[in-house]
């Protein structure tokens, strides 16, 4: 009978020792939340159907509970940084994989794989809308505008990357903003340093180039509609293949670049988007086959090249995948 009244006291002690300890623990991350929030982030906004983008802050009292994502990029990121269990939905579910989230991505609530409206972002109850800045609108292929969703109390993250002046180097930004939303820096701080030494790897290899080459846009899945974008504003599309010591030939072109003009001006490179499930393989060999080309160096050379439409104009940290594979079929002796 002593023993068990023994053994009782010293149960009854370790448990008010263990309910103490939980009780200092619950204690020092409600002050660290306190001190934490309100956080106010800077991000941006932009008129229904307009183009210019302005400042606008975005107050967080807490970490949000339910994200939707405008794409699989956008989604992809927030897997990286561990805020998986928070993603309701995701839309524009098209493009590359990125193979080491790919199987946390699959358990995710895929809204469509074309973009999605506000209905159905509303209809994921969100309470942060997050992703590429284009989709940020209320057309049928927007999740609403900024001003509309924060005035339905729905917090927004526009990605820096994806607003006019945004360069490959925005994403650090951007996730570093996004590791403090979530009170996840140690993660933030360490992805932004794997994609830095990325990058920096790729400068390496290609320091033996010491002259860019020029390239063309072709945006088309058709031989015989073959339609050049200059991608004037694209700033982050036109610093992503800076990386790979490629520059736009007609990124300050405003109006409509001719095919006559495009043979004219004779870029050395020609950039194909991989967008859908055409045959993008036999595409480029009809235009290399194309007599009204045939003078160009790009169709000369053999240097026309297939990039991911995701890797050019998703405004995610996957780019880097996109450069490489493109460096390494553009100078494979560099990467042997």
């Amino acid at each position: 009978m002593k023993k068990k009244l023994l053994l009782s006291i010293g149960l009854a002690a370790l448990l008010t020792l263990t309910a103490c300890g939980g009780s200092s623990k619950s204690t020092s991350e409600e002050s660290e939340t306190k001190e934490h929030y309100p956080l106010t982030i800077q991000n941006y906004t932009k008129a229904e159907g307009g183009t210019t983008w302005e400042k606008k802050d975005q107050v967080f009292d807490k970490a949000p509970e339910r994200i939707m994502a405008n794409t699989r990029p956008a989604a992809e990121l927030l897997l990286h940084l561990g805020l998986g269990d928070k993603i309701v939905g995701v839309g524009a579910n098209f493009g590359a994989p990125d193979q080491s989230v790919e199987e946390e991505y699959s358990k995710l609530n895929i809204l469509s794989d074309e973009y999605v409206g506000k209905e159905v972002t509303l209809g994921t109850n969100p309470d942060l809308v997050f992703g590429r800045g284009g989709l940020f609108d209320n057309a049928d292929w927007g999740v609403g505008t900024v001003d509309t969703l924060n005035d339905m109390d729905i917090k927004t993250y526009v990605l820096e990357s994806s607003v006019t002046g945004g360069t490959y180097d925005s994403i650090y930004k951007d996730i570093e903003n996004i590791g403090e939303i979530f009170s996840a820096q140690d993660k933030a701080d360490s992805f932004i340093k794997e994609l830095k030494d990325r990058k920096a790897a790729v400068t390496s290899k290609l320091e033996s180039i010491k002259e860019h080459k020029t390239f063309a846009y072709l945006h088309t899945n058709d031989p015989k509609e073959l339609y050049v974008y200059p991608a004037h504003d694209e700033t982050f599309f036109n610093d992503a293949f800076n990386m790979v010591k490629l520059d736009n030939l007609f990124k300050d072109e405003t109006g409509e670049v001719s095919i006559e003009t495009l043979i004219e001006t004779d870029p050395d490179v020609l950039i194909l988007p991989d967008w859908d499930d055409t045959d993008f393989e036999k595409l480029k060999e009809e235009i290399y086959a194309n007599p009204k080309l045939s003078s160009m160096k790009a169709i000369k050379n053999k240097q026309i090249y297939i990039v991911d439409y995701n890797y050019m104009f998703g405004y995610g940290y996957n780019t880097i995948d996109g450069m490489e594979l493109l460096a390494k079929e553009m100078y494979p002796d560099l990467f042997k």
